[in-house]
């Protein structure tokens, strides 16, 4: 494996750190820290000051300080034959802790399998005050050559990478509140970039050719975040014995899945629900690693709403054999190189953790921790609930906010779990009587 960050070899890493929920945060670090060799310095940016305010201040403007997320890691990955540990950061309670529990599951017939296609984004050129905007997009198209000629000067490292602009698309919109409009669309494989930048760079310097070419003005110049051409896919295939409880059969379990996801993909109110435990452990994963979470979600709920109405974007089936099985596929516009995926130490560091090569690969991992995700909400859902494992694992919040301390938060914690009564004015009843036998 290469190491993004350094391009040195690296061993393989066995995802299957068990025992790591008992450990003190220290200990957890230590334990992930060993498996993927971090020096001192990466080992450094996952405490207080882990991003220090020159850097901040050079990241953003009117910079004031910084905030805090918990990072967590997400174990029991396999994706493709090859173990992950997942950096998550996330304030969500229950988020790393299913994710970690379906990779298990999935685990014991082989993980996650994924493909992708290429990186490729797309810039869109607008041009207005056209009068005859299908012979624009002809004479625009004539000089296909020319443009991408044009946007690849701009960025020849790329080029020089295997990557740069592969195409020129013209579409034509008659009737708009702006008049007759046609928008150009550069193609571009962007290799390991998330690309905005580079896209951004191109569309603004083939702007006044295309003026010319078409006759008409350009106005707005910019990447589009619905990267439909750079789409990430995801399958997990479970035998129902291995999703069975002491409550539950497997197999009722598997339906209860199925049927769950049925609703999603008829009706939008549960779609949106649906999407968002996909996005639960996908965004996680993105913030870790410094890249556009924003971009991510906007693309996610476009392609979910491509057929003209907003449906799920995973699919659950049972086989022939009767087994359970997930896909999911969706645009993943991920990168390795710029952006805070290079300004922030944490989040250098926790590429390093997640061992990744390429940006191609760093999506289709995305994709899979969006489908285990996916696979322990619809779980839940088909079984006890959601909120009795969410409120479980949310009891030392709730013991947190009743005013708890040290290890007044574990004792206060479990007695909320065990008494499926999470709630904080009971949390502050038990502490207060918790502090009077103490007196």
């Amino acid at each position: 494996m290469t190491d993004p960050q350094k391009g040195a070899a690296r061993p393989s890493v066995n995802s299957r750190l068990e025992n790591l929920r008992n450990l003190a945060p220290a200990e957890r670090l230590a334990r992930v820290a060993d498996a993927v060799a971090l020096t001192e310095a990466e080992h450094g940016t996952f405490g207080p000051g882990g991003l220090p305010l020159t850097l901040a201040d050079g990241m953003i403007e009117n910079v004031i300080g910084t905030f805090e997320l918990p990072i967590g890691v997400a174990t029991n990955f396999t994706v493709n034959g090859r173990d992950y540990l997942i950096p998550m950061a996330v304030e969500e309670p229950s988020v790393v802790a299913a994710a970690s529990f379906m990779a298990r599951l999935a685990r014991k017939s082989g993980g996650f399998f994924t493909s992708s296609s290429g990186p490729i984004m797309r810039a869109q050129v607008q041009v207005l005050e056209l009068r005859d905007p299908h012979g624009a997009r002809a004479r625009i198209l004539k000089e296909r050559d020319a443009i991408i000629a044009a946007a690849n000067v701009k960025d020849k490292v790329l080029v020089s990478l295997g990557g740069g602009c592969r195409d020129v698309e013209v579409h034509v919109f008659d009737q708009t509140a702006a008049g007759p409009m046609v928008v150009v669309h550069l193609i571009v494989d962007v290799r390991d970039a998330m690309g905005a930048n580079t896209v951004n760079t191109m569309a603004e310097a083939v702007a006044p050719m295309i003026e010319a070419i078409s006759g008409g003005v350009v106005r707005l110049r910019i990447l589009s975040n619905f990267a439909d051409l750079r789409i990430a896919r995801a399958m997990v295939r479970i035998a129902p014995e291995t999703l069975e409880t002491a409550e539950y059969k497997g197999d009722r379990i598997a339906r209860g899945i199925v049927e769950a996801c049925a609703l999603a993909i008829v009706d939008p109110y549960r779609a949106a629900t649906h999407n968002k435990g996909i996005m639960n452990g996908i965004d996680p994963l993105v913030v870790a690693t410094g890249n556009d979470w924003r971009a991510i979600e906007a693309g996610a709920h476009v392609w979910a709403s491509r057929s003209g109405r907003y449906t799920s974007l995973s699919t659950w089936e049972l086989d022939a054999e009767g087994h359970l099985v997930g896909t999911l596929e969706m645009p993943m516009a991920l990168g390795l190189v710029g952006g805070a995926t290079k300004t922030h130490p944490a989040a250098r560091a926790c590429l390093k953790i997640l061992g990744v090569e390429s940006a191609q690969t760093l999506a289709e991992v995305a994709v899979a921790v969006g489908l285990a995700q996916n696979m322990g909400a619809l779980r839940a859902l088909a079984t006890e609930g959601i909120q009795r494992g969410h409120m479980a694992l949310h009891a030392r919040n709730i013991a947190i906010v009743a005013g708890a301390t040290g290890d007044e938060i574990d004792r206060i914690a479990s007695s909320l779990s065990a008494s499926h009564d999470v709630r904080v004015d009971r949390a502050r009843e038990l502490l207060e009587q918790m502090r009077a036998e103490k007196v």
